[in-house]
């Protein structure tokens, strides 16, 4: 059997018609659509197609654009994998325990592990948006994916992320001018989202034309807080988040006086240039053909940071570099390992690798009298493995 891939054609089927990746998991319906009988087979009420289709639109909801995207693209191999190996619509809707495990086996070797797991996670939030059983054995499931992850060839993996380092952050503003309308964005973004230990597409967006004021920062999302001693802080709302679409999360900094790169000073700076409209994008900057937002795609940040980290003989910023420089500036200031969870918004075990890179952390722990003051050595949870 061939293996699944977005280059094999897919087969025309009115259940499927033409339309954007992110549109998949909605525009493409199963044979059968959502049941609304009770599990006697009894019809429940006078439950319309309006109501149905009211459903479908707030399960979509559930996801972001890009998760939509993402998944839309591993929704395209599973019926390009289905119709390679002439799996009949009412075996693909709800997938059949040996359909689904057939479709992991045949990615084993071709993607990467992680890509395997966001495609079957792809089909499976297809199932669950039409209302279709998902009844996939779990321990083979984890053995499959598992598999996966051992069996992708060494292409697919990313090389590691290098850490944004206060030092590259120091040299790198001796390269802007920061009278200069596009660096004066490019700082007070990289500065916030540093501190903030956020994520630039957190700060950024899609293209020049993606902005919407429901979905992106704007200056009017910037607050200023303080706490009962005095400690003052910067909040910042992102209006909708990966983990909280609707409702969105605080991210806050605190200024950095004396620093090269204090997020409070490049802020003000930016808003003195720049003068974002409070009601357009926090990072917006003076273009000759007016006000321009940085975004994530062919990114001016980047295409910045990158000509100045060749002038400065460095490799080329990753934006998510940015999150894990942050979370290792902090842990070596000695900020406990469970508040820069919470600076980082992290709910999983995922934080644990920052922590398995960088042995200078964990150094003052690991002394015969450990290099600890009383708060952190009371404040500090233990390691769990």
């Amino acid at each position: 059997m061939a293996a699944p891939s977005a280059a094999l054609t897919l087969q025309p089927s009115e259940l499927r018609p033409h339309c954007l990746a992110r549109d998949r998991l909605q525009v493409w319906r199963p044979l059968k659509p959502r049941s609304m009988r009770d599990p006697d087979g009894r019809e429940v009420g006078n439950i319309t197609e309006h109501d149905i289709e009211r459903i479908l639109l707030a399960t979509v909801s559930s996801y972001g654009s890009g998760t939509r995207e993402s998944y839309g693209a591993g929704l395209l191999a599973f019926h390009v994998c289905c119709d390679a190996r002439e799996v009949v619509e009412e075996q693909r809707a709800p997938a059949s325990h040996s359909t689904i495990l057939t479709f992991i086996a045949n990615c084993c070797g071709v993607y990467s592990g992680a890509t395997v797991r966001n495609y079957v996670a792809g089909v499976h939030a297809w199932h669950t948006i039409h209302g279709q059983r998902w009844e996939i054995d779990a321990d083979e499931l984890t053995a499959l994916l598992r598999g996966a992850e051992r069996l992708a060839p060494p292409a697919s993996k990313r090389p590691k992320r290098l850490p944004v380092l206060t030092s590259f952050l120091t040299a790198a503003k001796a390269q802007l001018d920061l009278n200069e309308p596009l660096d004066a964005a490019v700082w007070a973004c990289l500065t916030t989202v540093f501190f903030a230990a956020a994520r630039l597409g957190e700060f950024t967006q899609q293209n020049l034309n993606s902005f919407q004021p429901s979905h992106h920062v704007k200056p009017s999302d910037v607050r200023h807080d303080e706490d009962r001693h005095g400690y003052k802080v910067t909040v910042i709302h992102l209006p909708t988040t990966k983990v909280a679409p609707l409702e969105g999360e605080d991210v806050y900094w605190a200024a950095q006086p004396g620093m090269p790169f204090d997020p409070g000073e490049t802020l003000a700076s930016h808003m003195r240039v720049n003068q974002p409209d409070r009601g357009g994008h926090l990072f917006a900057w003076k273009h000759r053909q007016g006000p321009r937002a940085l975004t994530k795609s062919k990114s001016a940040l980047l295409k910045r940071m990158d000509t100045i980290a060749a002038l400065l003989g460095e490799a080329p910023m990753k934006g998510h570099g940015l999150r894990i420089g942050a979370t290792l500036e902090y842990l070596l200031r000695g900020v406990p390992f469970d508040v820069v969870k919470s600076i980082g918004r992290w709910s999983g075990e995922s934080f644990k690798l920052y922590l398995r890179k960088h042995a200078v952390i964990l150094a003052p722990y690991l002394q015969s009298s450990a290099v600890l003051d009383n708060i952190t050595r009371y404040t500090m949870s233990p390691l769990r493995q």
